[in-house]
Order: structure tokens, then sequence, then C-alpha cells
């Protein structure tokens, strides 16, 4: 739990700015250790290099009134949920897996925090929770009290649930302080409370462009591959790629040679195709604009 107040939270921030971030190899060898050995060690380095990740996604969150300390905090609980689940040998870094773990775990503890919602916990009731009074401001529909019959119509088609969930969930929060009260008071074009709400849910753009960029991905470690001999391609898809990572012991018997000679040339590999990878982005990235900013960094 992070100490109260403004200043706790500002020697708070401070402290997880010193924790170094990590380097794609050095991350994976961590998660590996945690994985395969379950080093406590190896699993703190990764949670602690990605405690700014949790803070800079909890201040979007500020505008549901409750202490951001807390939303930290259980955001952290979320990395603790990614770094214990995940995989490095998918070919994804921690932090773009550890992001959705953190949103869920701190949107799990707004729905059950905040004095608005006394109701079930559905997705589709969380997407309207998180999302009605953004879909409003889109519609103009920012008066008090009931939504005019054809703004509940638009919005339940927008957002794919029943309009009396709609005329209902506007009435729960129309009850409580409204988040288009101006942040300061006394402070004229300071903002709304609910400009600080987040829209977690990927447009049809984003979509595109992160399937696009996958794509691409695949295709950069197809070539890449070609670069290794046999033995080296062998090891490489036994141990990083397949669903179920062969052990050192078992292709250290296949190949008739040591574990640690085998450790070493999956390292050697590993090198190979990601010098590869990283050259052939770079050659594209020369004749195309990125399709998506890498989240999380």
């Amino acid at each position: 739990m992070l100490a109260g107040g403004s200043v706790g939270l500002a020697r708070y921030l401070d402290e997880i700015r010193r924790f170094p971030m990590l380097e794609p190899n050095e991350e994976y060898m961590l998660a590996k250790r945690w994985r395969e050995h379950t080093d406590s060690d190896a699993a703190e380095r990764l949670v602690t290099s990605h405690l700014r990740l949790v803070a800079r996604i909890a201040m979007g969150y500020r505008g549901y009134g409750l202490p951001i300390g807390e939303v930290i905090s259980e955001g952290n609980v979320g990395l603790m949920q990614a770094v214990k689940r995940f995989e490095p040998d998918k070919g994804f870094r921690l932090a773009t897996y550890a992001m959705w773990w953190i949103r869920a775990s701190i949107q799990e503890y707004i729905l059950r925090s905040w004095s608005l919602v006394k109701m079930g916990t559905t997705a589709a009731q969380k997407k309207l929770f998180f999302n009605l009074r953004r879909t409003k401001g889109q519609l103009q529909a920012l008066e008090e009290g009931d939504l005019k019959p054809e703004h509940v119509k638009a919005i339940a088609t927008k957002l794919g649930v029943p309009e009396e969930d709609v005329v209902s969930m506007n009435r729960r929060l129309g009850g409580d302080t409204s988040l288009n009260a101006p942040m300061r008071a006394d402070l004229e074009g300071g903002g709304e409370w609910q400009d600080w709400l987040v829209d977690d849910t990927p447009d049809q753009g984003e979509r595109f462009a992160e399937n696009e960029e996958l794509d691409q991905r695949r295709g950069h470690l197809t070539k890449a591959m070609a670069q290794l001999n046999d033995r080296e391609r062998r090891i490489f898809e036994a141990r990083r790629l397949a669903e179920d990572p062969a052990t050192l012991e078992d292709l250290s018997a296949e190949f008739g040679v040591s574990r640690e000679r085998i450790r070493q040339i999956e390292v050697r590999a590993f090198e190979k195709v990601q010098k590869a990878v990283q050259a052939a982005a770079k050659a594209a990235s020369q004749f195309t604009q990125p399709a998506a900013v890498t989240a999380g960094r």
C-alpha cells in the first residue's frame, strides 16, 4: 500500500524511477529463470522494472474519485499476476502483456469500490460503465436527468447493450457528483472530471495496425530463421517457439552434447534471429511509416 497524501505519492513515484528498465534479452532470461526455476529474485526484477508502467496507466483513472495510491496498488497486483503468467517464448515483451492485466485489476477495483456501482459485473455492464459518459459527450447529451429516447437508442446501439441498461446506468451515474463538473470550481476552462476517463477499447484503425504489425513481425522472423543452420533452427524452435518448450536435457540427449552446449547454441541462435529481425524492421521503416507505437514503453 502506498503512503497516503500527495507527498507519499511523490516519494513513491520518485523511488520507482530508480529501477532500471530491462533490455529485451535480459527480460527474456529473467522470465525464463522465473518460469523454469521459480527464481524470486528474477520475478522481483521483472516487477520493479515495470512499476512505472503501472503508475502511468493508473493516472488515467484519477477521475473516479478514488485514492490514486490505492489505484496504483491495485495495478501492481495486476502486474504481479502478469509476471506470474508471462510466457517469454511467445515473442512479446512483458509490458505489452502486462498492460491488460494492470487495467483489468484497476477496473475491477473501481467496480468494487465506487459507490455508484451496486450491480452485477458482466462484460457488457463493465463496458457500459466505463464508456457511457464518453459516449454521451460524443452525442452532446450532457444534460442532467434522464436521456432523450434518441440518445438512449444511439448509445445502446453503439455500445451493444439493451436500452434499459443505458437508462439504469445513466440514473446511477447521475445520482452522485457529476463528472461533468469542473475539476477546479475556481478555474474556468480547467477541464472536467470526465476528461480523465479513458477508453481502453481499440478502434478499427488500431486493430488493423496491430494486425499489420504482427504480420510484419512474423515475416521478419521467418526470414531471420532462414539464416540458421539445421541444428540451430531445431534448438531455437524447440526452446523459443514451441507451445511446450523442450528441456536442455532432452535436446542434449538428442544431439549428443552437453546441456551447456545446447544453451550456448540457443543463445547464439537467438542473437542471430534478433539481429536479423531488427535489421529487417529498420530497413522496412525507411520506406513505410510505423504501423503503431509499441504499447507500454
